[in-house]
Protein backbone atom coordinates (compact mmCIF):
# COMPACT_ATOMS: atom_id res chain seq x y z
CA UNK A 1 0.00 0.00 0.00
CA UNK A 2 1.03 3.37 -0.76
CA UNK A 3 -0.13 6.67 1.44
CA UNK A 4 -0.27 9.47 -0.79
CA UNK A 5 -0.88 12.68 1.20
CA UNK A 6 -2.80 16.17 -0.04
CA UNK A 7 -4.29 13.50 -2.53
CA UNK A 8 -7.00 16.23 -3.84
CA UNK A 9 -3.94 19.06 -4.53
CA UNK A 10 -2.53 19.62 -7.91
CA UNK A 11 0.42 16.82 -7.83
CA UNK A 12 -1.57 14.49 -5.21
CA UNK A 13 -4.24 13.76 -7.21
CA UNK A 14 -2.26 12.93 -10.29
CA UNK A 15 -0.32 10.76 -8.70
CA UNK A 16 -3.52 8.99 -6.80
CA UNK A 17 -3.88 8.71 -10.72
CA UNK A 18 -1.20 7.06 -11.94
CA UNK A 19 -0.78 4.92 -9.43
CA UNK A 20 -4.26 3.38 -9.72
CA UNK A 21 -4.02 3.32 -13.21
CA UNK A 22 -0.81 0.79 -12.37
CA UNK A 23 -2.95 -1.26 -10.16
CA UNK A 24 -0.68 -0.32 -7.07
CA UNK A 25 -2.86 -0.35 -4.21
CA UNK A 26 -3.11 3.11 -2.76
CA UNK A 27 -4.63 5.26 0.09
CA UNK A 28 -5.62 8.71 -0.97
CA UNK A 29 -5.13 11.20 2.60
CA UNK A 30 -6.70 14.50 2.44
CA UNK A 31 -8.78 16.56 4.36
CA UNK A 32 -12.18 15.95 2.78
CA UNK A 33 -11.40 12.08 2.80
CA UNK A 34 -12.16 12.14 -0.97
CA UNK A 35 -10.27 10.67 -3.86
CA UNK A 36 -10.31 11.84 -7.16
CA UNK A 37 -12.90 10.22 -9.83
CA UNK A 38 -10.48 9.17 -12.15
CA UNK A 39 -8.36 6.71 -9.87
CA UNK A 40 -10.55 4.18 -9.37
CA UNK A 41 -9.84 1.58 -6.53
CA UNK A 42 -8.26 4.18 -4.52
CA UNK A 43 -9.08 3.86 -1.06
CA UNK A 44 -9.97 7.43 0.38
CA UNK A 45 -9.44 8.13 3.88
CA UNK A 46 -10.08 11.24 5.79
CA UNK A 47 -6.77 12.96 7.67
CA UNK A 48 -4.92 16.57 8.78
CA UNK A 49 -1.35 16.93 8.78
CA UNK A 50 -1.57 19.57 11.21
CA UNK A 51 -3.35 16.60 13.49
CA UNK A 52 -0.76 13.58 13.57
CA UNK A 53 -3.63 11.39 15.32
CA UNK A 54 -5.81 11.52 12.35
CA UNK A 55 -3.15 10.22 10.38
CA UNK A 56 -1.85 7.45 12.49
CA UNK A 57 -4.33 5.03 11.35
CA UNK A 58 -4.05 5.49 7.43
CA UNK A 59 0.09 4.85 8.08
CA UNK A 60 -1.39 0.81 8.44
CA UNK A 61 -0.03 -1.42 5.98
CA UNK A 62 2.11 1.40 4.40
CA UNK A 63 5.32 0.79 2.48
CA UNK A 64 5.71 4.01 0.89
CA UNK A 65 4.42 7.64 1.71
CA UNK A 66 4.30 10.44 -0.31
CA UNK A 67 4.19 13.38 2.10
CA UNK A 68 3.47 16.89 1.77
CA UNK A 69 5.67 19.70 3.29
CA UNK A 70 5.12 22.21 5.77
CA UNK A 71 2.74 21.24 8.20
CA UNK A 72 2.14 20.55 12.02
CA UNK A 73 2.36 17.23 12.57
CA UNK A 74 5.19 16.36 10.12
CA UNK A 75 7.92 14.60 12.21
CA UNK A 76 5.30 13.02 14.55
CA UNK A 77 3.59 11.72 11.05
CA UNK A 78 7.48 10.96 10.20
CA UNK A 79 8.14 8.85 13.24
CA UNK A 80 4.74 7.12 13.36
CA UNK A 81 5.50 5.94 9.77
CA UNK A 82 8.64 4.48 10.52
CA UNK A 83 6.99 2.30 13.76
CA UNK A 84 4.45 1.74 11.40
CA UNK A 85 6.91 0.07 9.30
CA UNK A 86 6.83 2.33 5.81
CA UNK A 87 10.07 1.63 3.96
CA UNK A 88 10.03 4.71 2.02
CA UNK A 89 9.41 8.66 2.11
CA UNK A 90 9.04 11.62 -1.03
CA UNK A 91 8.54 14.70 0.06
CA UNK A 92 7.34 17.12 -2.11
CA UNK A 93 9.53 20.18 -1.40
CA UNK A 94 10.47 23.29 -3.81
CA UNK A 95 13.33 24.94 -5.38
CA UNK A 96 13.81 27.06 -2.83
CA UNK A 97 14.83 25.23 0.21
CA UNK A 98 18.37 24.81 -1.91
CA UNK A 99 18.34 28.14 -0.67
CA UNK A 100 19.16 27.42 2.76
CA UNK A 101 17.98 30.35 3.84
CA UNK A 102 15.72 29.88 6.33
CA UNK A 103 14.84 33.27 7.32
CA UNK A 104 12.40 33.40 4.18
CA UNK A 105 9.61 32.24 5.15
CA UNK A 106 8.69 29.94 2.33
CA UNK A 107 12.32 28.83 1.93
CA UNK A 108 12.43 28.33 5.48
CA UNK A 109 9.78 26.05 6.11
CA UNK A 110 11.06 23.70 3.62
CA UNK A 111 14.29 23.59 4.72
CA UNK A 112 12.18 22.32 7.76
CA UNK A 113 10.07 20.20 6.47
CA UNK A 114 13.08 18.21 4.50
CA UNK A 115 15.23 18.35 7.48
CA UNK A 116 12.96 16.77 9.74
CA UNK A 117 12.71 14.04 6.60
CA UNK A 118 16.25 13.71 7.09
CA UNK A 119 16.23 13.10 10.44
CA UNK A 120 13.06 10.79 10.67
CA UNK A 121 15.10 7.35 10.09
CA UNK A 122 13.15 6.51 7.01
CA UNK A 123 15.30 6.29 3.13
CA UNK A 124 14.19 9.53 1.79
CA UNK A 125 13.64 11.30 -1.63
CA UNK A 126 13.39 15.28 -2.24
CA UNK A 127 11.00 16.66 -4.69
CA UNK A 128 12.02 20.35 -5.66
CA UNK A 129 10.19 21.64 -8.45
CA UNK A 130 9.96 24.98 -9.76
CA UNK A 131 6.68 27.06 -9.49
CA UNK A 132 3.44 25.07 -10.80
CA UNK A 133 2.01 25.80 -14.36
CA UNK A 134 -1.07 25.10 -12.39
CA UNK A 135 -0.08 28.83 -10.92
CA UNK A 136 -1.95 30.18 -14.44
CA UNK A 137 -5.61 29.17 -12.98
CA UNK A 138 -5.64 32.34 -10.60
CA UNK A 139 -5.76 34.63 -13.60
CA UNK A 140 -9.57 32.70 -14.12
CA UNK A 141 -11.25 35.00 -13.07
CA UNK A 142 -9.28 38.06 -14.83
CA UNK A 143 -9.39 36.16 -18.56
CA UNK A 144 -13.29 35.54 -17.56
CA UNK A 145 -13.53 39.54 -17.60
CA UNK A 146 -11.38 40.71 -20.78
CA UNK A 147 -8.36 40.23 -22.38
CA UNK A 148 -6.05 42.56 -19.91
CA UNK A 149 -4.53 40.47 -17.70
CA UNK A 150 -2.62 42.05 -14.75
CA UNK A 151 0.86 39.71 -13.76
CA UNK A 152 2.94 40.37 -11.39
CA UNK A 153 6.97 40.30 -11.33
CA UNK A 154 6.80 41.01 -15.69
CA UNK A 155 10.34 40.74 -16.28
CA UNK A 156 11.19 37.12 -14.40
CA UNK A 157 11.65 33.91 -16.28
CA UNK A 158 10.12 30.77 -14.88
CA UNK A 159 11.04 27.44 -16.05
CA UNK A 160 7.30 25.89 -15.16
CA UNK A 161 6.58 22.62 -14.44
CA UNK A 162 3.26 20.45 -14.77
CA UNK A 163 2.19 18.75 -11.46
CA UNK A 164 1.29 15.74 -13.95
CA UNK A 165 5.74 15.46 -14.51
CA UNK A 166 6.37 16.10 -10.69
CA UNK A 167 3.75 13.04 -10.00
CA UNK A 168 5.79 11.07 -12.53
CA UNK A 169 8.44 11.68 -10.78
CA UNK A 170 7.05 10.70 -7.45
CA UNK A 171 6.10 7.86 -8.98
CA UNK A 172 9.08 6.29 -9.93
CA UNK A 173 10.86 7.46 -6.54
CA UNK A 174 7.83 5.98 -4.36
CA UNK A 175 8.62 2.35 -6.32
CA UNK A 176 12.12 2.40 -6.53
CA UNK A 177 15.04 2.64 -4.13
CA UNK A 178 17.11 3.91 -7.19
CA UNK A 179 16.64 7.86 -5.96
CA UNK A 180 16.71 7.04 -2.25
CA UNK A 181 19.04 10.04 -0.10
CA UNK A 182 18.55 12.39 -3.03
CA UNK A 183 17.23 15.94 -3.93
CA UNK A 184 15.92 15.48 -7.22
CA UNK A 185 15.16 19.60 -8.78
CA UNK A 186 12.55 18.93 -11.30
CA UNK A 187 12.03 22.07 -13.76
CA UNK A 188 9.80 22.67 -17.16
CA UNK A 189 10.91 22.29 -20.79
CA UNK A 190 11.07 26.17 -21.58
CA UNK A 191 11.38 29.68 -19.64
CA UNK A 192 8.93 31.88 -19.92
CA UNK A 193 7.82 34.80 -18.98
CA UNK A 194 4.06 35.84 -17.61
CA UNK A 195 3.44 37.41 -20.44
CA UNK A 196 4.45 34.54 -22.30
CA UNK A 197 1.97 32.54 -20.56
CA UNK A 198 -0.74 34.66 -20.93
CA UNK A 199 -0.24 34.71 -24.88
CA UNK A 200 -0.41 31.04 -24.74
CA UNK A 201 -3.33 30.58 -22.71
CA UNK A 202 -4.90 33.30 -25.21
CA UNK A 203 -3.92 31.33 -28.66
CA UNK A 204 -5.41 28.20 -26.43
CA UNK A 205 -8.54 29.81 -25.99
CA UNK A 206 -8.58 31.85 -29.24
CA UNK A 207 -8.21 35.00 -27.78
CA UNK A 208 -5.62 37.77 -28.25
CA UNK A 209 -5.05 37.97 -24.34
CA UNK A 210 -2.24 40.37 -23.40
CA UNK A 211 -0.54 40.90 -19.90
CA UNK A 212 0.04 44.01 -18.19
CA UNK A 213 2.63 44.05 -16.04
CA UNK A 214 2.20 45.25 -12.22
CA UNK A 215 4.60 47.21 -10.01
CA UNK A 216 6.56 45.81 -7.19
CA UNK A 217 3.85 48.31 -5.14
CA UNK A 218 0.86 47.04 -7.53
CA UNK A 219 1.96 43.41 -7.06
CA UNK A 220 2.73 44.10 -3.53
CA UNK A 221 -0.91 45.29 -2.67
CA UNK A 222 -2.51 42.57 -5.03
CA UNK A 223 0.02 39.62 -3.08
CA UNK A 224 -0.92 40.86 0.38
CA UNK A 225 -4.65 40.28 0.00
CA UNK A 226 -4.27 36.65 -0.57
CA UNK A 227 -1.11 35.83 1.19
CA UNK A 228 0.45 36.55 4.67
CA UNK A 229 2.94 39.55 4.75
CA UNK A 230 5.76 37.05 5.14
CA UNK A 231 4.78 34.81 2.15
CA UNK A 232 4.91 37.93 0.09
CA UNK A 233 8.16 39.50 1.42
CA UNK A 234 9.63 36.01 0.56
CA UNK A 235 8.42 36.13 -3.42
CA UNK A 236 9.61 39.57 -3.21
CA UNK A 237 13.16 38.10 -2.15
CA UNK A 238 13.00 35.49 -4.74
CA UNK A 239 11.61 37.03 -8.37
CA UNK A 240 13.06 40.77 -7.66
CA UNK A 241 16.24 40.57 -5.27
CA UNK A 242 17.29 37.65 -7.32
CA UNK A 243 17.91 34.78 -4.48
CA UNK A 244 16.11 32.28 -6.73
CA UNK A 245 16.45 31.60 -10.15
CA UNK A 246 13.86 29.38 -11.43
CA UNK A 247 14.71 30.02 -15.09
CA UNK A 248 17.49 27.23 -15.88
CA UNK A 249 16.04 24.21 -17.11
CA UNK A 250 17.10 20.93 -15.90
CA UNK A 251 17.15 17.58 -17.11
CA UNK A 252 15.79 15.63 -14.38
CA UNK A 253 11.95 14.53 -15.30
CA UNK A 254 13.07 13.33 -18.40
CA UNK A 255 16.21 11.31 -16.39
CA UNK A 256 13.99 10.24 -14.11
CA UNK A 257 10.22 9.38 -16.45
CA UNK A 258 12.05 8.45 -19.74
CA UNK A 259 10.44 10.96 -21.52
CA UNK A 260 10.31 14.95 -21.84
CA UNK A 261 8.27 17.08 -19.38
CA UNK A 262 4.90 18.80 -20.82
CA UNK A 263 5.36 22.14 -22.66
CA UNK A 264 3.11 24.94 -20.99
CA UNK A 265 0.71 24.80 -23.79
CA UNK A 266 0.31 20.75 -23.47
CA UNK A 267 -0.97 22.15 -19.74
CA UNK A 268 -3.13 24.64 -20.92
CA UNK A 269 -4.93 22.54 -23.78
CA UNK A 270 -5.51 20.23 -21.01
CA UNK A 271 -7.00 22.58 -18.66
CA UNK A 272 -8.48 25.11 -21.28
CA UNK A 273 -11.98 24.25 -19.60
CA UNK A 274 -11.11 25.98 -16.04
CA UNK A 275 -10.78 29.52 -18.04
Amino acid sequence: MILVTGATGNVGAELVRALAQLGEPVRALSRSGRADEGAPGAEAVAGDLNRPETVRNALDGVRALFLMSGYGGQREILADARAAGVRRVVMLSGKSAGTGDTGNAVAGYLIDAETAVRESGLPWTLLRPTSFMSNALRLVDQIRKGDAVRVPFPDVYTADIDPYDIAQVALTALLSDAYAGRALELTGPEALLPADRVRVLGEVLGRKLHAVGLTHEEARIELEAGMPKPYVDAFFSFFVDGTLDESVVLPTVQEVTGRAPRTFAEWARGHAEAF
